[in-house]
């Protein structure tokens, strides 16, 4: 299935006018887009703040070939696509951005993000788990002192530097292609031998000046006294190396639930996962969380679907003060 893949607008920024929502869902993948596509055909406005097409695991899956109503082989980006183009037609919007704190007791609730505050009167979580558990070395102890995990809150300090940007995502190489409006050079860090993003993304990172690519790199050990002085990298099948950086910008995926932005307002398994009722709601009225970010979900996109189309027809009865569900969605 050859599709083309549209890029979200990275520089989306909510103006007063335009960031009151009825829905603000936290995450674009099966689960929220899915959501997004019923609660804007209910005619709630709705808002999808996401990282990019492969910030979650299914925009890394290379193949997907049992996903109801899609035959043949299809990549996880292009069903992820997919998805959201039919949110979109019902008026859903997106955007390419990252939530760094919420206020989910509020009224309206707040989520504040890189680009803007946005209010909303449901919130979803689907922002699924690939976080991170353990950091590399010294990352913890040089944070906010050349580590840091948001170049367009902190690329200005590194004007005319050397830094080192980890990852191997929309999100990661979005970052990098923001810090060479300000840096010297960034040395580009891939896990992978290949790059995992969106093809019009690839191509820019791959032929940006400023930018040098390390492909199946993996970060060891940030470097430094008391700020970064430079990286520890291993690349595949050659000896360690140390790259000499004043900064770097981490955007590594590990396998536990995404849920450091929410500041512990709702509760948790021992396992880290959101615990929410069988209408996906979670511990705070009008807050929901689907997808992976549950223990017990199922790791298919059709389940992740199934578990948004259900938070978004339980959104549209609580919204519009139903007694229950609706029943003609068909």
């Amino acid at each position: 299935m050859d599709l083309h893949l549209d890029p979200i607008d990275p520089n989306h920024i909510a103006t007063d006018s335009e960031n009151g929502y009825d829905v603000v869902i936290i995450g674009g993948g099966p689960a929220g887009a899915t959501a997004a596509l019923y609660t804007a055909r209910a005619d709630l406005k709705t808002l999808v703040i996401d990282k990019g097409l492969t910030a979650g695991a299914l925009g890394l899956t290379s193949k997907i070939a049992n996903y109801p109503g899609v035959p043949g082989e299809v990549s996880g980006a292009e069903l992820v696509h997919i998805i959201r183009g039919q949110a979109e037609s019902f008026g859903a919007a997106f955007a390419q951005d990252k939530v760094q704190a919420v206020d989910l007791e509020s009224d309206p609730k707040m989520i504040f993000a890189n680009g803007g505050t946005y209010t909303a009167r449901a919130v979803v979580i689907a922002t699924g788990s690939m976080g991170r558990g353990q950091r590399v070395a010294d990352e913890e102890r040089l944070l906010g002192h050349g580590v840091s995990y948001c170049s367009t809150c902190d690329a200005a300090f590194f004007r005319d530097q050397v830094v080192a940007v980890a990852g191997n995502s929309d999100e990661a190489i979005e970052e990098a292609l923001f810090l060479t409006r300000f840096v010297q050079r960034v040395h580009f860090l891939a896990p992978a031998p290949a790059l995992k993003a969106a093809p019009h993304l690839v191509d820019e990172i791959t032929s940006h000046p400023k930018i040098v690519l390390h492909l199946g790199a993996s970060l060891r050990e940030v470097i430094g006294e008391t700020h970064v002085e430079g990286v520890r990298v291993a690349p595949r099948g050659q000896p360690e190396q140390v790259i000499p950086v004043s900064g770097a910008f981490i955007y590594l995926q590990g396998g536990r639930p995404i849920t450091d932005f929410l500041g512990g307002q709702l509760e948790t398994s021992q396992a880290g996962c959101l615990v929410v009722d069988k209408e996906f709601q979670t511990t705070l009225s009008g807050v929901y969380a689907i997808g992976d970010v549950l223990c017990n979900h199922v790791k298919q996109a059709v389940i992740a679907s199934a578990e948004g189309a259900t938070a978004g027809i339980v959104i549209e009865k609580q919204l519009h003060h139903r007694k229950q569900l609706a029943v003609d969605w068909a």
